[in-house]
């Protein structure tokens, strides 16, 4: 059996391409996988379960539809859908994952797994924000404000974090090393996987240790399958 792996997918209403590979993929790559996990940013913007359309409702039939067939279905929230609830995740049938980073035991191996974006502790100002946005309180009362302005708010906020990225260093936005050994020491993990930084690539960090970053999911797919020892990178070509 095999456990597969995504992030980044950033599906959108308008990228109906994007969304048709993702339906494609959960329909015949994971289909008969022990499970899947969605390592954060499976939707561009959330702002609330209560707050549905009909992109949202058909991905939540796909992987209802999944784990109805024996697929085991993980979340783990990305900067972007973080707000995603426990009532959107039992339309889906998945399970969410109750910290930013999990260990997974495949036989003698510990994976720990996390969205990425608490790697890049070199951004001082997002690591701030981040920690803001996190706070139960502030979400709750952000959630009690009306649909429109939340989505305002959330379309301002994507608006200017794009607009700073362009004027940010490649070195303040990619991960720190340093913070990544600190976890794989503290949890003693053989393998990470993470997204975040839209980079795919297999990173050896020394002969037993190694760091998989999933890529995004624009004019092609990405997922990392595990199965009898074996890691296989896949990168799909949309049809």
């Amino acid at each position: 059996m095999s456990i597969f792996f995504v992030a980044d997918v950033h599906l959108l209403v308008r990228e109906s391409i994007v969304t048709a590979n993702f339906l494609s993929f959960l329909k015949t790559r994971v289909t008969n996988a022990e499970a899947l996990y969605i390592l954060g940013d499976l939707f561009e913007i959330w702002t609330g379960d209560d707050d549905l359309n009909s992109l949202h409702y058909k991905i939540a039939i796909a992987l209802k539809t999944l784990t109805q067939q024996g697929t085991h279905c993980y979340f783990l929230h990305g900067n972007r859908d973080f707000l995603l609830g426990k009532r959107y995740a039992a339309i889906c049938g998945m399970e969410l994952l109750p910290s930013e980073q999990q260990i997974i035991q495949l036989d003698k191996t510990k994976i720990v797994i996390l969205h990425g974006d608490t790697l890049c502790t070199n951004d001082k100002i997002y690591q701030y924000f981040r920690h803001l946005a996190r706070c139960l309180f502030l979400q709750r009362l952000f959630l009690f404000l009306p649909k429109k302005i939340r989505l305002y708010i959330v379309n301002k906020v994507c608006t200017h974090s794009s607009r700073k990225k362009i004027n940010k260093t490649n070195q303040t936005l990619n991960v720190n090393i340093q913070e990544i050994m600190t976890i794989m020491n503290k949890t003693n993990a053989k393998i990470m996987i993470h997204g975040h930084t839209h980079s795919p690539g297999v990173h050896f960090l020394s002969k037993k240790r190694c760091r998989i970053v999933l890529g995004a999911w624009s004019s092609l797919g990405s997922a990392i399958e595990i199965s009898s020892r074996k890691i296989k990178f896949h990168i799909l070509s949309f049809k």
